[in-house]
């Protein structure tokens, strides 16, 4: 991890619409997966921003808009970075994802280097297209104590704008790997487990392995037919309402609740 800036960087004003690091800036959000190709990934927001630096993180570059940096919150921010883009308000909003922009955001270099660690409890999803589902994901992943997600080839981006923005800073607290194929999920050496609304016995009346991972599938198609035979369990949601199904990052909740819960009870009873 770097340390941080030893002196405090003042701003540099940016007023062109072709200078290169609001061309970049475009292309990050214009694809989301573009972090892949740029090595950059695009932060927007104070709360986002806070929560990199609240967890030990530093940008490599603050974009802050003037209005921005009158407020002395988004100018104490912009300075954990090592250089500060300074733009007219028209600008930043050129350069901004959200219906009202956020008046800062943070380049940071994009994170990677995790391996996947095998007896680490996790969650995989395989092909979870929606950035809205994969981030409410996340965000119950890092609730719940789970700190490990594997994401298949075919899921979204994970460092996606619009993933990023679901996830509410769950991101920094996470070991994230994307990119992988069904076999890669033999090395994590923990059973697999997946939601059934068809089979499978219920959710609360079931043994649950001390150690497992949670496996989520596609919106509309569910888990592969040979990703679902590895599974060591399929389990159904409890839904009296009558419901033929749960969004998928609701059933993940539910999922990771249980397992956090029993493994609550399962210490508290050992002591």
């Amino acid at each position: 991890m770097r340390g941080r800036p030893a002196a405090r960087p003042e701003p540099l004003p940016i007023h062109s619409r072709d200078n290169p690091l609001i061309q970049r800036l475009r292309r990050l959000l214009a694809d989301g997966a573009a972090y892949r190709s740029l090595g950059q990934v695009w932060l927007e927001g104070e709360h986002l921003c806070s929560a990199l630096v609240q967890r030990g993180g530093l940008p490599v570059q603050a974009v802050v808009s003037e209005s921005g940096w009158q407020l002395a919150a988004l100018r104490e921010l912009a300075r954990q970075a090592p250089r500060i883009a300074l733009l007219p308000d028209v600008l930043f909003a050129g350069i901004s994802s959200l219906q009202s922009p956020a008046a800062l955001g943070y380049l940071i270099d994009t994170p990677g280097g995790h391996a996947l660690q095998p007896g680490l409890p996790s969650v995989v999803l395989d092909r979870v297209q929606d950035p809205g589902n994969v981030g409410s994901v996340l965000r119950s992943a890092a609730a719940f104590g789970v700190t490990q997600v594997l994401a298949l080839k075919g899921t979204v981006a994970l460092w996606a704008p619009k993933v990023l923005r679901a996830g509410m800073g769950a991101h920094f607290g996470l070991r994230l790997i994307e990119g992988l194929i069904e076999d890669d999920l033999a090395a994590l050496k923990l059973p697999l487990l997946a939601t059934s609304s068809h089979t499978g016995a219920l959710l609360p009346q079931a043994e649950l392995p001390a150690l497992h991972a949670w496996v989520l599938g596609h919106e509309g198609q569910g888990l592969s037919a040979t990703l679902l035979q590895r599974c060591a369990l399929q389990l159904r949601i409890p839904q009296p309402g009558g419901e033929e199904s749960l969004n998928v990052a609701a059933a993940a909740a539910i999922c990771l609740y249980e397992s956090a819960r029993r493994a609550s009870t399962a210490q508290a009873e050992s002591i």
